[in-house]
């Protein structure tokens, strides 16, 4: 298998992985999650964040920041998690199953950066572009580019990562480790296709 240099998704390959997603999710609910499907055949090595979205609110998200497994079998194991072991929320019920709304983030490979400052760290950041992951010590969070719809500037969205991560908002070391990325975001509709 070949790790994804950069990402190229068609419309039948994103449409593959939310049915990926969302049959993972059901199978669980069923009982029969370990009884993998044949969708879960070798492809490129991928990484994917899996959201739920129930009326428009988070219920669930879990994903992998660097690829070490097919992108398929990424997503089948991030959405069981994402409904099932996200610690923020109880474990997803089957009346919501039908009204859950899933989004996949595929990411690239996450590049580290270094900065002299936080405001150069400030400056560098791309809104609606980059994801981005804090490391400190044990402290460790990462933000998706889908993040800046919430957190538009800079500023706010590098705050509430400091929060995210269990650090104080004025933090800064010069130890603090911080690696970008980008992705491609795709979700179901309503009727469960993909748009």
């Amino acid at each position: 298998m070949v790790v994804m240099a950069s990402i190229n998704l068609s419309d039948e390959k994103k449409k593959a992985l939310l049915v990926c997603a969302r049959k993972s999710i059901q199978q669980a609910l069923n009982g029969d999650w370990d009884q993998k499907p044949a969708i879960l055949e070798p492809d490129d090595l991928g990484a994917a964040f899996v959201t739920l979205k129930l009326h428009g609110q988070l219920r669930g998200c879990i994903g992998t920041l660097e690829a070490y497994q097919s992108l398929m079998s990424d997503v089948w194991q991030n959405a069981y998690s994402a409904a099932f072991r996200d610690p923020r929320f109880p474990p997803l019920m089957e009346d919501e199953f039908h009204q859950v709304r899933i989004e996949i983030s595929v990411l690239t490979a996450p590049q580290p950066i270094s900065v002299a400052s936080e405001q150069d760290l400030l400056n560098r950041l791309r809104p609606d572009i980059d994801g981005l992951i804090l490391e400190e010590g044990h402290h460790r969070a990462t933000f998706l580019p889908a993040v800046w719809e919430a957190l538009p500037t800079p500023e706010e969205f590098l705050l509430h990562l400091k929060r995210k991560a269990g650090l104080s908002d004025n933090y800064w070391s010069d130890s603090t480790r911080f690696s970008i990325y980008q992705a491609i975001n795709f979700y179901e509709n309503y009727s469960h296709k993909c748009s």
